[in-house]
C-alpha cells in the first residue's frame, strides 16, 4: 500500500471519529482553524527543509508527486490527521472532565 493511499485512509478515519463518534464540533470552532495554522507553518518550514536539503527523501512510486515548500502532501495529510485526531481526543476528554465537575459539584450540594 503506497504512502499516498494511508494518507488519504487516515484523513478519511480521523474526520469520520470527529464527525460520527466524537462529536465536538472541532471543525466550526475559530480557534481551530488558527491552532491548524500555526501547526502547518511549522510543519512545511521543518518538513520543507528535511526533504528538500534529502535527509529524508521518498520513493516516487510511492507518493503524488505534489510537493508544497519541498513537502510531499502526503505529510501534510499525515499531519493534519494527528492534528485533528489529538484535539478532537483533547476536546472529547475536557467535555467528560466538565460533566464530572459539574456532577460532583450537584451531589455536594444535595449532601
Amino acid at each position: 500500500m503506497s504512502y499516498t493511499v494511508l494518507a488519504l485512509i487516515s484523513v478519511a478515519i480521523v474526520i469520520f471519529i470527529e464527525s460520527g463518534i466524537l462529536k465536538t464540533g472541532l471543525f466550526a470552532r475559530t480557534s481551530f482553524y488558527i491552532a491548524y495554522s500555526i501547526v502547518i507553518f511549522f510543519q512545511l518550514l521543518t518538513n520543507g527543509y528535511l526533504t528538500g536539503t534529502e535527509i529524508v527523501t521518498y520513493g516516487e512510486n510511492a507518493i503524488m508527486g505534489i510537493r508544497i515548500v519541498n513537502a510531499p502532501l502526503e505529510d501534510l495529510l499525515f499531519g493534519f490527521s494527528l492534528v485533528v485526531l489529538t484535539m478532537s481526543t483533547w476536546l472529547k476528554l475536557e467535555g467528560l472532565g466538565s460533566k464530572r465537575t459539574k456532577q460532583a459539584a450537584r451531589e455536594m450540594e444535595n449532601a
